[in-house]
C-alpha cells in the first residue's frame, strides 16, 4: 500500500513539475516579446526612472496628469509649486517631489519626441 502511495506522489510531482516548467517557459517568452516590443524607448524610459528616482506613473500621479501634454504638465507644475512654497506654509519636501515629477515627465517627453523623429521616414530626395 505504501509503495502505491509513493508512486502516486512521485507521479503527481512529475506532472506538477512539467506544468511549472511549461508555464515558466511561456512567461520567459512573453517577457522577451514585451521587451522587444518596448524596444529602445522602453529601455530609455526605465533608465530615466532609475536616474531620477521616480517612475513615470508616480510622476503622473504627483502632477495629476493623465496624458503627457506639455501644457497640462506646466500648468499643474506651476500650481503645485506655488501651493507648496515654504513662505506660504507649504512643504519643501512636497515642493521637491513636484520638481522631480516635472523633470521626469519632461524627460519622457524628450524620449517620445526623439522616438517619433526616428520613426519618420527621411524626406524624399529633390527632383532634378
Amino acid at each position: 500500500m505504501a509503495r502505491y502511495l509513493a508512486q502516486i506522489v512521485v507521479m503527481g510531482m512529475q506532472v506538477v513539475g512539467r506544468a511549472f516548467t511549461k508555464a515558466l517557459r511561456q512567461e520567459f517568452a512573453a517577457s522577451r516579446a514585451a521587451a522587444d516590443a518596448r524596444g529602445r524607448s522602453g529601455q530609455e524610459s526605465a533608465a530615466a526612472s532609475s536616474l531620477s528616482g521616480i517612475s513615470l506613473q508616480e510622476a503622473q500621479q504627483i502632477l495629476n496628469i493623465s496624458k503627457l501634454s506639455p501644457e497640462e504638465i506646466q500648468k499643474n507644475y506651476e500650481h503645485l509649486f506655488k501651493v507648496n512654497e515654504k513662505s506660504v506654509g507649504g512643504s519643501f519636501y512636497l515642493q521637491s517631489k513636484v520638481v522631480r515629477a516635472k523633470e521626469r515627465l519632461d524627460e519622457e517627453l524628450r524620449i517620445q519626441s526623439r522616438e517619433q523623429k526616428e520613426q519618420q521616414p527621411p524626406p524624399p530626395p529633390p527632383d532634378r
